[in-house]
């Protein structure tokens, strides 16, 4: 395959295939990231260039093995992951990802919320608990049970009272509702903090200062509330306080209050790492596919010349060329140009004046069976011929 001629023959259409792709498994892998099914997704796509590299090489055995299996192994992955699935696909909101997201008119959870954590810092309760804004915070946290409840004082003080087996760690809050259990953060490295902090306090802002999302901490020593967010601690002595804290961090939650060019900043620079890996896959993988895509290629060649009599001339065209259109795989051609690809016509019966030559498909010549004539244009190319004037005798 020549991987230089490919390359060369980018097209615009070939920029989209690669940037709409990355964009879906760049999102595909943050949904699915930190989930049950994420393992199974990595494991198809191990198994997919297997599949790829098998084809390839002409392994006809393990690529009928793997045409048999294949849709097999995708709908058991769907029974075992449906709930995993369902999440995902719920969260597939265009509008949401431009900044257009729909504000959630109740408000209730957030007022429970707050009274839960007051309740709790009342009867000095130590309590860790994880605000995810636009970044998910799994590749920052560590063990963890996951919980499907609504953050309520009742709930909130069954998981942080000292006899309940979750009360040490965080709880995610995730979209209004307890996503995760007894999660560890990573603690901060800055030295000069508070010597009144405790672990809570560290580990609040270690995760703040790694991502977006905002962590509430309740002192178990002085049964105070403090909020953390980009490496910063905002203490808060009353539920008036905190109502509009957690207010500020659910509508900042993504880009829909910033400028077009806080956007585009943020979206590229939030991440880059993972994006930046996700195009360098996905292009990879373009590359090396891009040889069995149908390609067609369009080539303006020149008309060669033969069996024109000694006794005639031409007049014009002096230097007749063709276009044609050729059709193959990529890999096949990508390589064509009018080296390769030759068009010649038969003058031997040339007289004087005009004299029409058809340029029929048989005309052109392919370097193999592997590209097809798809047109040839012009259909017709007129000559005009005369007699060589004759040389006098000395």
């Amino acid at each position: 395959m020549n991987i230089l001629a490919i390359i060369a023959n980018f097209k615009f259409q070939d920029l989209l295939d690669i940037l709409f792709l990355t964009v879906v498994a760049y999102h595909l892998f943050i949904w699915f990231q930190g989930t049950k099914a994420f393992k199974a997704l990595i494991g198809l796509l191990v198994l997919g260039a297997v599949f790829t590299i098998a084809r390839a090489w002409g392994l006809f055995l393990t690529t009928w093995v793997f045409q048999f299996l294949w849709q097999i192994v995708v709908i058991l992955l769907v029974v075992l992951f449906q709930s995993e699935i369902r999440q995902v696909l719920e969260k597939v909101n265009p509008l949401k990802r431009l900044g257009f997201r729909r504000r959630d008119k109740s408000e209730e959870w957030i007022v429970a919320f707050a009274e839960g954590v007051f309740a709790l810092a009342g009867e000095k309760t130590g309590a860790l608990i994880i605000i995810e804004r636009t970044e998910r915070v799994q590749e920052y946290i560590t063990e963890g049970h996951k919980l499907e409840s609504t953050p309520t004082p009742e709930v909130l003080k069954s998981i942080f009272q000292k006899d309940s087996p979750l009360h040490d760690g965080a709880i995610l809050v995730r979209e209004g509702e307890i996503a995760e259990v007894a999660c560890y953060l990573p603690l901060t490295p800055a030295e000069g903090l508070p010597k009144e902090w405790g672990t809570r306090h560290r580990a609040a802002i270690g995760l703040s200062e790694r991502c977006d999302a905002w962590v509430v901490v309740v002192s178990e020593e002085r049964g105070e509330v403090s909020m953390a967010r980009g490496g910063q601690m905002i203490h808060a002595d009353s539920p008036q306080r905190f109502y509009p804290l957690i207010q500020e961090a659910l509508a900042a939650s993504g880009p829909g209050d910033k400028s077009w060019k806080e956007r585009i900043r943020y979206f590229l620079l939030s991440r880059w790492r993972t994006k930046l890996t996700t195009l360098c896959l996905v292009s990879l993988l373009w590359l090396i596919l891009a040889g069995q895509q149908d390609f067609e290629v369009t080539l303006r060649v020149p008309l060669k010349i033969k069996g024109v009599p000694a006794q005639m001339e031409i007049l014009e065209p002096l230097n007749a060329n063709v276009q044609v259109t050729l059709r193959g795989l990529r890999r096949d051609a990508s390589i064509l140009d009018k080296e390769n690809v030759v068009a010649e016509v038969d003058l031997s019966g040339a007289q004087p004046g005009k004299m029409g030559v058809a340029i029929t498909r048989n005309l052109v010549q392919l370097p193999d069976d592997r590209v097809q004539l798809v047109d040839v244009s012009p259909r017709e190319v007129v000559f005009t011929f005369q007699r060589k004037p004759e040389t006098p005798h000395k």
